[in-house]
């Protein structure tokens, strides 16, 4: 790969808890997220850092070498050790190759087993000229992934050694860290300080950190090469007798290895990144009136510092999970979250620290909805097996959502006269255009949002398939979503009618809500010359190399990057800031009103996707960031593995642009669903 912005490329290996271990190319720490150990206490949340890295040196007859940077204050890299990386490969997991200037190589590894809260690391020599030693000095924390460490008289730098095992518990309540090895330990504490994260720097946020370094491993190098396995508590092997380092890092890398191979591109495994397993977690009153606990998979919302969200799972599983297959780990996610709906709603996050699930959303159920609805679909079509017992718990959760909203439910959630959804407060953010700072709103959108009313109406006809009922409020809502929303003089559809619940009152801002009508979900709200114009509007207005801009350049409150600090930013975020995951709705309604032929395929493929995916080699190797700068050369900002943004291109490469033609949506209907009529 090209190593020129090594320390702007970042890596990711994701352990299938929530943990994860994360850095540059470079190897220096840019963010507080970066660190070699970090792990979920209660997955995939409450996340620690343990272990944030490691300095490391080559001792050869003509010199020491470093083989490892570190920044500092004021904006100090030492010891600069770029232009020894010869090489960096990604896949399948991240190898570095080092040449030193005596000629010496040496090749590196790390990777992260899946379901185990560990990293395994080992280094080996290459055309050496005589005896090579390795040094490495770990650097500990243990803190709240959001927070940052410094000095202290309470850290514990005095590790127990248990069968070849070191082991130490730095603070009270944290897991233990875990050490094998097959070097030697020489116990030598110290603190590093003042270590500087230019990332954070950006964003206006506190910056440095100090970290306490226990001591040194050493190996020979030239006998056999080092391993060094660094693992958090009830994740390692408990010993009966002494390990052995290598034969245990033997089998673990068969393992990992066996199970990547069985991933058909780069993007499957990016994919599997975000499914986690997660631990019983306390859930509001259930479809069952019951109060339960859930457990199961969910999706992570995004490395390094998302977790659990609604909206993101429903959106993104759709393409991790369903679109290739993957459906008993969709049926698994979508019975574990039916288990939290309440009044109507599922959560639309759940803290990090546990505490109640937050609610604030009126579009995550109606996501949850059509979760559902293509689940099932698929498993009818690959034959999948989905028990009475399943899919009534998934027809009960579909049923509480859709009584919920038409009876009314938190934050004015409400069906309306005209058949249409209302929703919102002063002082609340319902919609994925969620940015507050403070008081302050920036996108509030309170009335009815026009992507709102395209989940509201495709959940209304999906609840038609399951009760003659809905059936009456989907055509009364069509009517007027057809009669309301659309603005003839930009031959495209309002952002939100009824602003602040005033009727009449309209939002004319040209934003990418709106293809949602054409695009993205099973049941297109328009046809014909509405849907063309609807798609031609954002196309010009709106589409960008990595997606669909938030706003139009020229209206009002645009801004053309994301940068500054914690204001600056979220004031920025849906002004203009390109979000990749819409380029899935954008490019299935470009389809679909070109009648889904196999020659516009090619040519939406080619003009839309395939520029898309040769992203995935810029900020997150193998992955698509969150957003990206407005205007050119639409720089990746935000966080740079998003799960949703994986997902809808994986839905549009194995879905909407496959070659077999999709079910048409005048023919669609609930599977397993006959006789459900009530």
């Amino acid at each position: 790969m090209n190593l020129q912005r090594m320390d702007r490329t970042e890596w990711l290996e994701a352990d299938g808890l929530g943990g994860f271990a994360s850095g540059t190319v470079a190897g220096i720490r840019t963010r507080r997220y970066h660190a070699l150990l970090l792990t979920a206490m209660t997955p995939p949340t409450n996340r620690v850092v343990l272990v944030n890295g490691y300095d490391a040196w080559a001792e050869t007859p003509s010199g020491l070498y470093a083989l490892s940077s570190q920044r500092y204050t004021p904006d100090v890299i030492h010891p600069d050790v770029a232009q020894r990386i010869e090489s960096f490969e990604p896949r399948p997991w991240p190898r570095w190759t080092y040449r030193l200037e005596d000629g010496t190589r040496i090749e590196h590894e790390l990777f992260v087993p899946h379901g185990l809260s560990m990293a395994v690391l080992s280094w080996r020599v290459r055309d050496a000229i005589g005896r090579v030693a390795l040094i490495v000095r770990p650097l500990f924390s243990g803190r709240d992934y959001h927070a940052l460490h410094h000095q202290n008289p309470v850290f514990q730098f005095v590790p127990k050694e248990d069968r070849a095992r070191l082991i130490w518990q730095v603070y009270p309540g944290l897991p233990r860290i875990i050490t094998i090895s097959n070097g030697s330990y020489r116990h030598q504490p110290d603190w590093y300080r003042n270590f500087l994260y230019t990332e954070e720097r950006a964003r206006g946020l506190d910056e440095t950190e100090d970290l306490a370094s226990p001591g040194e491993f050493k190996w020979d190098v030239s006998a056999r090469d080092a391993v060094w396995i660094v693992a958090a508590e009830g994740h390692a092997e408990e010993p009966t007798q002494r390990i052995d380092a290598e034969q245990y890092a033997r089998s673990l890398r068969m393992a990992e290895q066996r199970r990547r191979r069985r991933f058909l591109t780069p993007l499957h495994q990016a994919a599997d990144a975000y499914i986690v397993r997660t631990a019983p977690r306390r859930a509001t009153k259930s479809v069952e009136g019951q109060h339960e606990k859930t457990t199961g998979k969910t999706i992570i919302a995004g490395y390094p510092w998302f977790t659990d969200w609604g909206r993101d799972t429903f959106i993104a599983m759709r393409g991790v999970c369903v679109a290739i297959g993957r459906l008993d780990i969709a049926r698994d996610i979508l019975l574990a979250w039916a288990g939290t709906v309440s009044e109507g709603m599922v959560p639309n996050r759940f803290p990090d620290k546990g505490g109640e699930p937050e609610f604030n959303s009126v579009d995550a159920s109606l996501w949850y909805i059509i979760a559902i609805y293509e689940f099932l679909q698929a498993s009818e079509n690959r034959a999948l097996h989905v028990s009475p017992e399943d899919r009534a718990v998934l027809y009960r959760a579909i049923e509480s959502i859709l009584f919920g909203y038409a009876n009314g439910t938190r934050f004015g959630i409400r069906l309306d006269k005209d058949g249409l959804l209302a929703a919102g407060q002063p002082g609340t953010q319902l919609t994925w255009m969620d940015a507050k700072i403070g008081e302050w709103v920036v996108t509030s959108r309170i009335g009815k949002p026009v992507e709102v009313q395209a989940l509201w109406l495709n959940a209304l006809k999906i609840g038609s398939l399951l009760s003659d009922p809905w059936n009456e409020p989907f055509h009364r809502g069509m009517a007027a979503f057809d009669a309301r929303f659309w603005n003839e003089s930009t031959g495209s559809l309002y952002d939100v009618v009824d602003c602040d619940h005033r009727f009449g009152s309209v939002d004319a801002s040209c934003r990418p809500n709106q293809i949602f009508a054409v695009g993205g979900l099973p049941f297109p709200l328009l046809q014909g010359r509405r849907a063309r114009q609807v798609v031609d509007v954002v196309e010009q207005r709106l589409w960008t190399p990595m997606g669909l801009r938030s706003l139009a350049p020229g209206e009002r409150g645009y801004v053309n990057h994301y940068q500054g600090g914690v204001r600056e930013r979220d004031g920025a975020y849906h002004q203009g800031t390109v979000w990749p995951w819409l380029a899935g709705p954008f490019i299935e309604a470009w389809v679909r009103v070109r009648g889904h032929t196999p020659d516009e395929k090619k040519i939406a493929r080619e003009r839309y996707l395939d520029p898309l995916l040769q992203r995935t080699h810029g900020a997150g190797l193998g992955h698509l960031s969150e957003i990206a700068d407005a205007e050119a050369p639409y720089t990746p900002r935000g966080c740079p593995f998003q799960a949703w943004s994986v997902g809808e291109v994986m839905r549009v490469l194995f879905d909407v642009l496959a070659d077999d033609q999709a079910v048409s949506a005048t023919q669609r209907t609930m599977p397993g669903a006959k006789g459900r009529r009530e």
